[in-house]
């Protein structure tokens, strides 16, 4: 275990009974991790991770329903009323399962087995947090049922990276009677043994972009008979990236990125249609909210400048992650008393990254922290395909995420008298 976790005698956020679950426990949980690694499955496709997870709750004693949100699964323990009558009140925990279509080359002996996917977001990781929290809360219910004054809900989420997962358990209900919803991301600038905390805004905004870029085909020879969709979309990217940096406003970043381009169909036939793919970002929402006719008239003049014409297609993926200020301290105190004040980050600045985590947020309270995954030599970005997370990070993310559900109950049980 590369991270260990510090020990407050005089006011343990985790009994010493947990932590010598948590240390049993590991051995197996880093090789249920492993094993979800060696096979990644694709957002929506996520039946076998799902089948594995569903068991394992299962197994400790969860009441599960499987299929939420397509291949999603959900799991609760604890009392669904209050002695008094009434029912319990409900805190969450999300994590997702979701690879994505990136060939692995970690060099890893438990490396992905299928071609051209790969877990490298850490969802195999998130997962497997998930399934060490569900163990050791199981072990509160059967030894300390008292301490469970309210019902433990956990979020199994598919389709994260195609930002689609979180919008059809939401749909199912995964979210109903939720007060309070925790959510964890593995980061690879923070060493193992760390975590990363931040009130407000933790994630940008986030949009997919598709454009259209019609010319008219011809010879290859003779490119001024034709009008060459293939040079327009190379001025579409690179004219949206210098429109950035003089039409809009330095001090509100906005990030647009291509990812895919379809076009042609022969060498030397000049293109008539070309397709790009792409992601904006940016941390001002109301920015964000200008942007897809930004883009349209910005793209449109281009393309028409040159003899082309275009289509625009904007879609809105996620809006910001805003980390509720009091949940969020109260991560940071947990992760104070287990890890160290010393290893307890407060980020300066949000991520342009962006986390469907937000739509779950919508009408409740939440926070996410940021997990430290970078062992001695460091850690590759996510995304990479040798991203290589440290597996000493499973302990931290289990033992705050255990502790940040039962300080929530024991201050909701006593709001509650």
């Amino acid at each position: 275990m590369t991270a260990s976790l510090a020990h407050d005698r005089s006011n343990p956020v985790l009994s010493d009974d947990l932590r010598d679950v948590l240390t049993a426990a590991l051995p197996e949980l880093i090789e249920l991790r492993r094993h979800l690694h060696r096979h990644p499955e694709l957002s929506g496709q996520e039946q076998q991770t799902a089948a594995l997870v569903a068991g394992e709750l299962r197994r400790h004693g969860w009441q599960v329903r499987e299929g939420v949100g397509r291949t999603g699964v959900l799991a609760e323990l604890g009392p669904s009323s209050l002695p008094g009558g009434g029912p319990a009140p409900i805190v969450g925990l999300r994590v997702d399962m979701d690879a994505l279509p990136v060939e692995e080359r970690t060099g890893l002996s438990y490396a992905s087995c299928r071609q051209g996917l790969m877990h490298a977001c850490g969802h195999d990781i998130h997962a497997t947090v998930g399934l060490g929290v569900a163990r050791l809360l199981a072990h509160v219910a059967c030894h300390d049922p008292a301490r469970l004054t309210a019902r433990v809900r956990l979020l199994f989420q598919p389709a994260e990276e195609t930002a689609e997962g979180a919008a059809w358990m939401r749909a199912e209900g995964a979210m109903e009677g939720i007060e309070a919803l925790f959510g964890v991301h593995v980061y690879p600038s923070i060493p193992v043994g760390s975590i990363g905390v931040r009130c407000g805004s933790l994630t940008a905004a986030a949009g997919e972009l598709e454009v259209e870029v019609l010319g008219e085909g011809g010879h290859g020879a003779r490119p001024h008979q034709s009008t060459d969709a293939i040079w327009i979309a190379a001025r579409v990217v690179s004219g949206l990236q210098e429109a950035i940096s003089r039409r809009l406003d330095a001090l509100h970043p906005v990030v647009v990125s291509f990812g895919r381009i379809e076009g042609g169909k022969a060498f030397n036939v000049i293109a008539d249609h070309v397709r790009l793919l792409g992601t904006v970002r940016c941390l001002d929402t109301e920015l964000h909210a200008q942007l897809p006719a930004w883009i349209d008239d910005t793209v449109q003049a281009l393309c028409q400048g040159h003899g082309g014409e275009a289509r625009v297609r904007y879609r809105v993926i996620s809006p910001p992650v805003n980390n509720d200020r009091e949940l969020t301290e109260l991560v940071a105190g947990v992760g104070e008393q287990l890890l160290g004040r010393e290893q307890v980050q407060w980020l300066e600045q949000p991520s342009l990254g962006a986390e469907d985590f937000a739509q779950l947020l919508e009408g409740t309270r939440g926070s996410m922290f940021r997990l430290g995954v970078a062992g001695p030599e460091g850690c590759s970005p996510l995304h990479s395909s040798t991203f290589a997370a440290d597996e000493g990070c499973l302990p931290v993310g289990i033992g705050v995420l255990t502790g940040s559900l039962l300080r929530w109950i024991d201050r909701r049980a006593a709001r509650l008298g």
